[in-house]
Parts: C-alpha cells; structure tokens; sequence
C-alpha cells in the first residue's frame, strides 16, 4: 500500500524589489516633497535663523532617499539648495547671492544631501535585500521540511514540481534516471520538443546545465540542471522561466540551482531508505525462509530413518522374499537415503546462514581430506574414472576437515549427476604464495553460458527442469562453507569442455613439526 501523500504546503510567492512607480511618478513626488519642505520652512522662518532652516531641507532629502532612492533623493538635494537660496537668502526671491558664507552653507547643504540621499538609498536597498533573503531562506526551510517527510521518488518529484512552480512562476518538470541511465518519460506532457529531451538527457549524462541561459544549446526554451546528488547523479531538473530577464539574474540562477541541490538530495534519500527496506524484507524472509526449512527438515529425519529401517528390515524377513520384492526393497532404501541426504543438505544450510555452525579450525594434511571424499564419492561417480593429484610436499592446511571433506563430496557428487558415465573426474591440488587451490574437474558438457555464478544460488541447478535428482543446495552449502574458512570457490569460464571448480583457501603459517 503506498504512502499517503503528505500535506504540501503552498508556496509562498516569490519576493521582489517594491515596484517602482513607472516615469515621473518618483520624480513628481520629490518635488512634492520639496514644496512641502519650503512651506514648513518659510512658518518656521520667523523664528529660525536661516542655517537651522536648512535642517529642514536635508530632512526632506532624507526622506525621498529612503522612499524612492538615489535618483529623486539627488533631485531633491538641488531643488531644496535652489529654493533655500530663492526664498531664504538675501535678496529674497532672487537667485543672487550677496553674503560669500552663504555659498559654502549652499555647497555643504549640497553635499549633505547628496551623500544622505546616497545613504539613505544604499541602506533601503539592502533592507530590501535582507527581506528577500529572510524570504528565500524561509522557502528553501520550508521546501526542505517537505522533501524530508516524504518516503517515495513519485513523492518527491510532484511535491519539487509543485512548490518550484510557484516559487519561480514558471513551469517546472522533474526528469529521474532508470536503471539504465535513459531520463524516465515523465514530464512528456510539458517537454514536447525531441531537441528538449536531448538536451536534457545531454544534461544527465555530463553533468552541467544545459539549455536556455547556458552556452550549451541555448536556443531551447527549458533550463536543465542535473540533479547531482553525493553518491551519483539521480536526474534532471527542467524549469522553464516565466520571464527572460530571470535567466540573467545571478539570485535567481543560485535559487534554480539550490532548488536543484535539495531535490536530488531528497532523491538519493528516498532511493536509500527504498534499498534499506528491500534489504530488510530480503533478509526477514531468508530467515523466515531457513526457519521453515530447519523446521520441516527435522520433523521429517524421524520418518525417513524410519522408512529406511523399514527398508532394510524387509530384505532379512522369514520365509524370504522373492528377487523382485528385494529389488523394491533396495529401491526404498535407495530414495529413503537420498531424501534424508536432501534433509541433510537444508538442515546444513539453514545452520550455517543462522550462524549456528562453529568452525573446528586444525592444521590437517589435504591428502587425508581428499581422500576421504573421494571414497564416499564412488558410489556417486560410478563407472566414472577418478584421479587424485596431490603434491607430497604441500603444506598442512588450517581447516575444519568434516565440512571440507563436504565441499569435496558435493563436488564429485555434481561431476557424477551432470557427466556421462565414460567421463573422467580429477581432483588436484597446488600451493600458492598465500593460499591453496584445490581444483575439481571433469570432462563432461560443462557449465551452460553466463551460469558461472548463478549455480552458487540456493535452490539454482545447471540444468532447469532437469530429470537429475537435487534441488540445487550443494553447490550453495560448499560456497557457505569455504567462505567461512576466509576462502573462495569459483567455477573457471572459457572451457572448451567440461567443468573445473576450484577452490581457495588461506595458506598461513602451519605449525612446526618436531622430528
């Protein structure tokens, strides 16, 4: 049952400068301003003298500059110096100027307002900033609080697309990569144009943003960022801008590119806890899997011992039975014997991935472990020849020799179920600088094309469907087994005929034996 979809919280809309009246607006409210200004001086003039009256132009000046900014607060700097000099100097109403102290106030209440109007400018633009921001930041707090409460990619990729489209009024689509590495087809009722969809999969597979606003195939009308998340790239992000003018906003190209950072970070995080939980109901299930199995194994030894038993105790009854009832009796043990072996196998297996089996670690002679899977192998083998190579001088080998006699035993066992009764089978034996290989090898058909691995599974056989008694634990037990001597087992490729598994153990440092 898939997860309900959480809550998405609207977007807010995205912060701009305060609009600016358009033309003169600005302007005419300056001179305003500035008539203003001149009335409240000339009420004050009769109780001023003229160089505190000028306090009350710069305070006009200040307040354009923080309104409409440098522009008008410029104009209004010369506007308030003409008409302090029209109306307040003498001679009044003349632009003359008789006192020479009055054009150093003129110059300095130029300056003054000049610089406080730059000021006052300067600082409303970057409390303008400062909001936008605050604002940024709080959508990229709240975009990022969305992403982590979400738990599936088709989550994340409609809440991104959601929340991006209004934050950057533009039409958003988020492109994720299959396994293959091909951007998946969602997004084709947006991304149209065959050129979009090759600069965007050009994007993934180079990692750069490509499209509108880049020098990379600039004519179409999508941006693409690549998702580049820390482990691997998880997509495309494809914005297409509301307006023109925001591909050459460096604010606006980092919100796209932030949006974009969190985005494949939030895929990378889904992609993970999706792995994590397939592990986890992978190995909840191999353990529910080998439980069964130990169960069913051992309630079933009981009866197959029985059965055989029975089997053998037919053949001594008195009077005797006749050759054909001896025959079914033999055959009953036969299947009794190969069930329990069965048994034995999943019981085996179901021990040694529950951790339940302790190695009994010892320093042994390989021949004598050769030796003595190779006469229980016989009967499995047949008619089939058997050569044994062992070097004299090999060194002892540190080993549980029971469960590697095992591994040799299921060994033959194979090379005696998959080859004619005319092959041959060999086991041979070499030192390496660190380690030991025993290699166990026959004549027979061989391994079928890209299965070298595959037979190592539980449960897989070489041949599907195949009238061979098994159900394909052997080779699975051996591999069990010797990885748990820090070993390795392998089945060789490229053979012109038959099959060749070799096994490798740790060589060490064997004991020194006293003469």
């Amino acid at each position: 049952m898939g997860l309900a979809h959480p809550d998405v919280h609207a977007p807010p809309a995205r912060v701009e400068s305060p609009p600016r009246a358009p033309g003169w607006k600005p302007y005419g409210g300056t001179l305003l301003v500035c008539v203003l200004a001149t009335a409240t001086a000339a009420l004050l003039s009769p109780y001023l003298e003229a160089v505190n009256i000028v306090m009350v132009f710069l305070l006009g000046t200040v307040l354009v500059g923080m309104r409409w900014g440098r522009g008008p607060a410029t104009l209004a700097a010369v506007v308030n110096v003409l008409a302090f000099d029209f109306f307040f100097v003498t001679p009044r109403y003349s632009l003359a100027v008789t006192d020479a102290q009055f054009v150093l106030t003129f110059a300095v209440m130029l300056a003054v307002g000049l610089i406080t109007g730059q000021l006052t400018a300067g600082l409303r633009q970057q409390a303008v900033a400062a909001r936008q921001r605050e604002a940024r930041t709080r959508t990229l707090y709240e975009f990022a609080r969305d992403l982590s409460a979400l738990a599936t990619e088709a989550q994340v990729m409609a809440t991104g697309e959601a929340f991006m489209a209004g934050e950057f009024h533009a039409g958003v689509a988020i492109l994720v990569a299959d396994a293959h590495g091909k951007l998946a087809p969602r997004g084709e009722d947006r991304i149209r144009n065959p050129m979009d969809w090759a600069a965007a999969q050009w994007a993934y597979q180079h990692g750069k943003a490509t499209g509108a606003g880049t020098e990379t195939l600039p004519g179409n009308e999508w941006l693409f960022l690549p998702l580049k998340a820390p482990m691997r790239m998880r997509g495309v992000l494809a914005i297409r801008p509301g307006h023109a003018r925001d591909l050459v906003l460096p604010e606006q190209m980092r919100g796209y590119e932030t949006f974009a950072a969190l985005t494949a970070i939030a895929l990378e995080r889904v992609h993970y806890v999706e792995v994590a939980r397939d592990a986890l109901i992978k190995v909840e299930s191999e353990r529910l899997r080998n439980s069964l199995l130990a169960a069913l194994s051992h309630d079933l030894r009981t009866p197959l011992a029985a059965l055989l038993g029975l089997a053998e105790a037919m053949t001594l009854t008195q009077p005797p039975m006749s050759a054909q009832q001896v025959d079914i009796a033999r055959s009953i043990g036969d299947e009794a014997r190969r069930l329990i072996a069965l048994v034995n196998n999943l019981l085996d297996m179901a021990r040694i991935q529950s951790g339940e089996v302790r190695l009994d670690l010892q320093w042994h002679p390989l021949e004598e472990v050769v030796g003595s899977a190779a006469n229980g192998g016989r009967a499995a083998l047949g008619t089939r020849a058997l050569a044994v190579d062992i070097p004299r001088d090999l060194p002892l080998v540190q080993m549980d020799a029971v469960l590697l006699e095992r591994v040799l035993a299921n060994l033959i066992e194979n090379a005696g179920k998959y080859t004619p009764p005319t092959a041959r089978v060999s086991i041979s034996a070499r030192a390496a600088a660190a380690s030991i290989e025993i290699a166990v090898e026959d004549d027979g058909p061989g391994i079928p094309a890209g299965q070298e691995e595959a037979i190592f599974e539980k449960f897989a056989r070489g041949v599907a469907e195949s009238a061979t008694p098994g159900v394909g634990l052997g080779l699975a037990i051996c591999r069990a087994i010797v990885e748990a001597h820090h070993g390795s087992i392998r089945a060789e490729v490229g053979r012109e005929r038959g099959a060749r598994f070799v096994v490798t153990l740790p060589r060490g440092e064997p004991p020194e034996v006293r003469a």
